[in-house]
């Protein structure tokens, strides 16, 4: 197994294009356009690393602390280049202190189609244009928590393979089944095809109960999670086939967006 053990961190040097995976990871913005675009994930501790193997990721390579090399060269191939330094030069290549030990640079798995995850599904979330990277780590955690069988992401949808996602929801992300939807127009004939009923989540006056609505839930369930602050847009909520709402007290008209997922998967567990 090449272990690389860093030296090197001149611009230009022999490590400089090897290590450029895991510069900058703290500019939220680059790394939403460079990690898709590049076909590469950052999955950060060893077992994240792990889940991600376990789930047929490949791994490009690690970069680790030398106390946590005996246990990632137990999880990876022995092709794959272990880079390994002190703390405090690979904060310098990464932007923060790499407190869980290791990080890999991972090839993204290419994504299912939407009728696949469908087929056999009952229960199902989709997040509409959230774009908080931690809710969507945290409500993939509830999804697996709580058996739901897919997860669809909207087009504009914060990316569940970010390194915060991946990190909160402790790997889910690499167990549920998920995929991205097309626009709604498209993904509404998907959803109906399969037998779903498209269950809005949002404040309405002709809005369900969740206790109404989980009383006698259909026997397929497709959830819809509206992006923080402004919930679901229009064209979500057009395609509803029914809009439910949890009831709240003392004001308070709605719960984090995190939080109502776990609310509705409990409510509409199977």
């Amino acid at each position: 197994m090449p272990v690389i053990q860093i030296t090197d961190l001149h611009p230009g040097g022999a490590l400089d294009d090897a290590l450029a995976d895991y510069r900058d990871l703290t500019d939220v913005a680059l790394r939403r356009v460079s990690e898709p675009a590049g076909g590469l994930y950052i999955a950060e501790s060893s077992k994240v690393i792990e889940r991600a193997i376990a789930a047929g990721h490949r791994p490009r390579s690690v970069l680790c602390e030398q106390k946590w090399l005996a246990g990632i060269q137990g999880i990876v191939a022995d092709d794959v280049p272990i880079y390994v330094g002190p703390s405090d030069v690979l904060e310098s290549i990464t932007g923060f202190n790499l407190h869980r030990g290791a990080l890999a640079s991972m090839h993204r798995p290419a994504l299912p189609p939407v009728e696949q995850l469908l087929r056999d599904a009952r229960r199902v979330v989709i997040l509409d244009s959230l774009v908080d990277h931690t809710n969507v780590g945290a409500i993939f955690r509830s999804a697996a928590g709580l058996g739901a069988d897919a997860v669809l992401v909207t087009p504009r949808c914060a990316d569940p393979l970010y390194r915060r996602s991946v990190r909160v929801s402790m790997g889910t992300v690499l167990q549920v089944p998920w995929t991205r939807l097309p626009e709604w127009t498209e993904a509404v004939p998907l959803l109906h095809a399969a037998g779903f009923d498209i269950a809005a989540l949002a404040l309405s006056d002709t809005a369900l109960t969740l206790d109404e609505y989980a009383a006698s839930p259909p026997e397929r369930v497709a959830v819809v999670f509206g992006t923080e602050g402004d919930g679901l847009g229009r064209a979500a909520l057009a395609a509803a086939d029914t809009v439910v709402t949890i009831p709240m007290l003392h004001g308070v008209d709605s719960l984090n967006v995190a939080s109502a997922s776990a609310v509705v998967l409990w409510a509409l567990r199977v």
